[in-house]
């Protein structure tokens, strides 16, 4: 692997004002000297847009932060941040996120997810063209959603992935066989990460987790499908985060086909039951004086698009990066309900 060093470089993030976004730059500014983030969103109404909006104030207080509101799909935005500010370094968390939002709204995940992506690879090829600053190292965000339903577990970046269950992970396998093909035809180097279920505070409200939450305040009953009994490979966003700060350190060496390319998985290696998730989830609510008794529970069949379980091989990011998520998940939902109880009830 190649060492990158990241310190008093310019960093281009999109999808910054997003939960692995804000917290990626956040960290970057903590342990970097000398950076420079560039970070673009669209600010969409997929979710509460007063959620992002205070994700990028705690952002906009460092003066080497700048924020451009626009669409990753508009090619003309794309090129202009490259000519203009020259980034080092490029990190795609932008794309349309959510697997059974994908069945109802299918156009948005083809623009986000594969036009968006696709102005970005153009963008990083033609910083190669000369008297351009060429971009050192292009890390994407893929999805464990790509594993579709293989029945081997854990789930290994060397498995096929051919079986996508739904458009949303159809667009990222996408990403990564796009990414592929101008690493090896530009000689690029690019790293997808395969994240597994992220939560945390300021998560995304629309993540099970955070509905749940919702609900047991709201003193509704709970929908659980497959009658509880399905796995997660729940990993804490700080997790997340150290995972692809390491990364974006170190660009892949070429592959026995003479490609710059590596995909990893970023998972906390331990599948959770939902029935033990949700119980977690109402103990450490609990415990925050947030509700006072457990949730009424509908037991629902799987639905269209679901997965029986997720689990992280995450040997190849040990292996290389000595790292390994290991938030367990009442620590994480812990830390989840005393940002829920400041946040919404001061």
């Amino acid at each position: 692997m190649t060492n990158v060093d990241l310190n008093n470089k310019t960093i281009f993030i999109t999808g910054v004002s997003g939960f692995i976004g804000s917290n990626l730059a956040m960290k970057l500014f903590n342990t970097l000297e000398g950076i420079k983030i560039i970070g673009i969103d669209n600010m969409n109404d997929y979710y509460d847009v007063k959620l992002k909006e205070s994700r990028l104030e705690a952002l906009e207080r460092d003066p080497n932060f700048l924020f451009i509101q626009g669409n990753i799909a508009d090619k003309e935005t794309i090129d202009t941040i490259f000519n203009t500010y020259k980034p080092h370094i490029v990190v795609n968390l932008a794309a349309q996120a959510g697997v059974r939002y994908s069945i109802t709204n299918p156009e948005a995940y083809i623009e986000s997810n594969l036009i968006g992506f696709f102005n970005i690879l153009e963008a990083v090829r033609h910083s190669y063209d000369a008297g351009n600053t060429p971009v050192e190292h292009l890390v994407y965000a893929s999805s464990s959603s790509v594993y579709g339903s293989n029945k081997k577990v854990p789930y290994s970046t060397e498995d096929k992935v051919d079986n996508p269950v739904s458009l949303y992970a159809a667009t990222k396998k996408s990403n990564e066989l796009m990414a592929h093909a101008y690493s090896k035809l530009y000689d690029i180097p690019t790293t997808g990460l395969r994240f597994f279920t992220v939560y945390g505070p300021a998560g995304r409200p629309d993540m099970a987790y955070f509905g749940f939450t919702n609900k047991l305040v709201a003193g509704q009953k709970i929908q659980i499908f497959n009658y509880g009994d399905m796995y997660r490979d729940f990993t804490y966003i700080d997790d997340i985060v150290k995972g692809i700060a390491l990364v974006l350190q170190k660009s892949p060496e070429l592959t026995e086909d003479n490609v710059k390319y590596k995909i990893y998985n970023i998972g906390n290696n331990q599948p959770e039951s939902l029935m033990y998730f949700v119980e977690t989830l109402e103990t450490c609510l609990m415990e925050e004086g947030i509700i006072d008794k457990v949730a009424e529970k509908e037991l629902l069949p799987m639905q269209q698009g679901d997965v029986y379980q997720t689990f992280a091989d995450v040997d190849d990011l040990t292996r290389d990066f000595g790292f390994k998520p290991s938030t367990s998940l009442e620590e994480g939902l812990r830390k989840f309900a005393k940002w829920y109880r400041e946040y919404y009830m001061g």
